[in-house]
């Protein structure tokens, strides 16, 4: 089966398309500095669909998502972005751990699994 890889770099790909499946890297927002859990959520789920379209499919599609916190207590604050942006009737199987993330001032990764539309 064919691999496609998208913004491939020396270390990883932001997308690699594996048959029907589309898996995206962790993503992490792009502004972190003094931004709450919450804004973090809501810009990395942004570059997602951002991602998921560029791949051909959309958060309809989702299959599996893994969030990573820094701080657990934030959960519920992940959540309330998290709901108003999937979509319903299409929620994914998801796992959310606390972990200690790359950098300081990271509060937030997220990986996706989507399928493609057809």
């Amino acid at each position: 089966m064919t691999l496609t890889r998208i913004n491939s770099g020396p270390r990883m790909s932001s997308i690699v398309i594996h048959g029907d499946r589309v898996h995206l890297s962790g993503l992490t927002a792009a502004r972190r500095e003094g931004r709450t859990t919450a804004e973090q959520t809501a810009d990395i789920l942004a570059r997602v669909d951002e991602l998921l379209a560029e791949a051909g499919t959309d958060r309809r599609h989702l299959v599996q998502v893994t969030i990573w916190l820094k701080d657990i207590g934030d959960f519920a604050a992940m959540n309330a972005v998290w709901d108003r942006w999937v979509v319903p009737g299409h929620t994914p199987a998801r796992a959310t751990v606390e972990a200690r993330l790359a950098l300081p001032d990271i509060r937030v990764e997220i990986q996706v699994l989507a399928a493609l539309p057809g």
